[in-house]
């Protein structure tokens, strides 16, 4: 065939405005943990994230991240796409998100692209998703106090999503290097439905913000940790959603350490977990170190990935007063399964518009 005489191809395109109209109708919670389910079956494909950083001509670090990943379930076509993020550290600053970008999706068959959603927002719900998961499986019962640390979109997103999933909240502590973007998120879950028992604070600093905390949520920009193991109460469950808030000490001291996948985990350099397993301090769930690398006395082992503990493979938290550590390094498959669904809404409710390659 005649290359230029190729038949058009359409697609979908979904706004941020479409995205959120179709996710009304999408349960984003189940949609994630029938994925972490898919993916502790060995039912996905997850491949090596491509990272580009750089310094922006103002001098603040930005960095591209393409993320494929595809579900393969048994007796169903499989789910197929990527996930590109982009963000400037800069970007509050413009007044604009730290963070945008496209999730593409793929016709299984023909390879050519299905949908192209905004990503944001997908990414968002499906991070704050994954913690309401770990909130339900490995939380103290009856959590009442939750501590946000940073107050951008991801606190957003957490907030609207936790006091729908953890009815028994009464306490929302918030902190922020700028203590005027606290404020916003606090007249935010003022105007959600089911706030009204829920009394909301501003923290002087981070130690204060998570002291008597059940639920500790870092959603910040930090690349060095700084909460130490004495900061966190008896029973505390730490969705570490930033991956760099914990000090060494406080992985080393918890009592369990789950992960989203351990392979992504092991072959990052830069976040926290990474960078313990590259040193010998932090061993796979297998209780190997490192390629290469003796493990040092005191090292402690990874328990198990969440999935597993959906799976009903690995028990979880094991007390009531261990700290436990969920470390969600985030997975392009949970983004694909969420934009999978919310395609499929789209399309049933006339959503978006059809654009032609």
């Amino acid at each position: 065939m005649d290359f230029e005489q190729y038949p058009d191809s359409h697609f979908r395109y979904l706004t941020r405005a479409d995205v959120i109209v179709a996710a009304r109708d999408v349960d984003i919670v189940a949609a994630v943990a029938e994925a972490l389910m898919l993916h502790s079956a060995g039912q996905s494909v997850l491949p090596e994230e491509a990272y580009l950083g750089w310094t922006t001509p103002q001098g603040d670090p930005a960095r591209l991240l393409a993320m494929p990943g595809a579900l393969v379930q048994d007796g169903r076509p499989p789910v197929i796409g990527m996930k590109t993020i982009n963000a400037s550290i800069g970007n509050p600053g413009r007044g604009i998100p730290r963070s945008q970008g496209f999730t593409l999706l793929l016709d299984p068959e023909t390879a050519r692209p299905l949908a192209l959603l905004e990503a944001a927002y997908i990414s968002a719900m499906r991070t704050a998703a994954v913690t309401a998961l770990a909130v339900r499986h490995l939380a103290v019962e009856e959590p009442r106090q939750l501590a946000l640390l940073g107050c951008g979109a991801l606190a957003q997103a957490h907030v609207a999503l936790l006091l729908r999933t953890v009815p028994t909240l009464r306490r929302i502590s918030l902190y922020d290097v700028a203590p005027d973007r606290a404020k916003p998120v606090a007249r935010y879950i003022a105007s959600l439905p089911g706030a009204a028992d829920v009394e909301t604070v501003l923290a002087d600093g981070p130690r204060e913000a998570v002291r008597d905390a059940e639920l500790v949520v870092p959603v910040t920009t930090v690349t060095r940790g700084y909460i130490e193991p004495d900061w966190l109460r008896p029973g505390a469950l730490v969705c570490h959603v930033s991956l760099d808030d914990l000090t060494e000490a406080a992985v080393l001291s918890a009592g369990t350490v789950i992960v989203d996948d351990w392979s992504l985990v092991r072959d990052d350099p830069r976040r926290l977990l990474g960078r313990m397993h590259r040193a010998g301090t932090l061993l796979g769930p297998d209780g190997t170190p490192r390629e290469g690398v003796t493990a040092r006395p005191g090292a402690r082992r990874v328990d198990g990935t969440l999935g597993d503990v959906l799976a009903g493979r690995h028990p979880g938290r094991r007390d009531r007063d261990e700290i436990v550590i969920s470390n969600p390094f985030g997975m392009s498959i949970l983004d694909v399964a969420v934009a999978d669904r919310i395609h499929a809404r789209a399309e049933a409710a006339g959503l978006g518009v059809r654009l032609t390659l």
